[in-house]
């Protein structure tokens, strides 16, 4: 009788539950969670959450990470997607195509990347931010990087 219909949401909401990746795992293909993520091994895919990510020390990630926030101490190369604040400890190498909302850079940390940020209006969810003129976010694929690079004129 006085019942209430609750409103279901559908957009993702980031959730407190934790998953890790320890160091000496290996992981190949795309990762999608709402929860935080604390990598110590090496992911070569495409990781999404809505939450935060924390890339260990010995943590890898070779892909693509799209994410609201990312505490990065390890090494990261591909394409980088965060909403929110993107910080890069003293212990960071980066490599790649950054889109970030903040950008915080200890001294220490290795940043050779493209960088856009975002224009500090509220985005919505992980699929935000993009790379000016993508109509989604880009995958990373190694393959094509290589290609890339080697149409480079090179420099005598």
């Amino acid at each position: 009788m006085f019942s209430e219909k609750k409103d279901k949401k559908s957009n993702v909401e980031p959730s407190s539950a934790q998953n890790r990746i320890n160091e000496g795992t290996k992981l190949k293909g795309d990762i999608s969670s709402t929860g935080f993520f604390r990598i110590d091994g090496t992911i070569e895919g495409n990781v999404h959450t809505p939450s935060k990510v924390v890339l260990g020390k010995t943590g890898v990630i070779l892909g693509t990470l799209s994410c609201e926030n990312a505490d990065l101490e390890g090494k990261f190369e591909g394409t980088l997607q965060v909403s929110g604040t993107l910080t890069l400890r003293s212990t960071a190498l980066v490599e790649g195509e950054i889109v970030v909302g903040k950008l915080s850079v200890e001294p220490g940390a290795v940043l050779n990347a493209s960088c856009v940020m975002l224009d500090g209006t509220p985005k919505a969810g992980i699929n935000a931010p993009k790379l000016p003129g993508d109509s989604q976010p880009r995958l990373f694929n190694k393959q094509q990087k290589i290609k890339e690079a080697s149409a480079l004129p090179k420099s005598d």
